[in-house]
């Protein structure tokens, strides 16, 4: 097998691996819970920077509640960006490999774009009816979770653990994270890369 061959096989691999793995930690573990739960807010309401609804009278700084939403996802990806590329710097530099700071960059924007507009929930829905003949809606519709309050009363919810709502989530960042790998690997190792 040529020697250029087998250094892409190897880099796409280990990238592929560590975005993929990655992903988990990062929403479940550096997200924060406060951002897990404002990500997917719309609407036009407003709101004051800790969620509270605004009052005419208010004298704090106020926003809509789908500005709320956004800067939410933005917190997350951020996190999650600065992860995965110090990760990303991290291991190949462990094993003593250098990725170029374009390819970096670029992995690393087809990552946090995506995420971006698939955890504020439009893009994921919007796909989900575009997908097969009778589309995923029903999966996530029928795929809830069951929460049980303190009271004994149960609910269930549409977007969380459990749910086919965060299967499919998972399953788009990873296999987005497919084409980021490969776009990392083929500007890391195009001919006059590393020159």
């Amino acid at each position: 097998m040529p020697r250029l061959t087998t250094e892409r096989l190897a880099l796409f691999g280990t990238l592929l691996a560590t975005f993929g793995e990655l992903h988990p930690l990062c929403d479940h573990w550096v997200q924060g819970s406060k951002t897990a739960m404002r990500k997917r807010l719309y609407g036009e309401d407003l709101v004051h920077a800790d969620g509270s609804p605004a009052t005419p009278d208010s004298t704090r700084p106020t926003m809509t509640t789908s500005t709320l939403g956004r800067r939410a996802v933005a917190c997350h990806v951020a996190s999650y960006t600065a992860v995965q590329l110090g990760a990303t710097v991290a291991i190949t530099r462990a094993f003593g490999y250098r990725v170029t700071p374009t390819a970096l960059l670029a992995g690393a924007a087809i990552n946090a774009g995506t995420h971006a507009a698939i955890d504020r929930g439009a893009v994921l829905l919007w796909l989900a009816g575009k997908t097969g003949k009778t589309g995923k809606t029903g999966y996530i519709e029928h795929c809830k979770a069951a929460r049980v309050d303190d009271d004994g009363k149960a609910t269930s919810e549409l977007t969380g653990p459990g749910s086919a709502w965060m299967e499919l989530d998972a399953a788009l960042h990873r296999s987005i994270g497919i084409a980021a790998a490969a776009v990392t690997t083929w500007l890391t190792t195009r001919p006059g890369a590393r020159r």
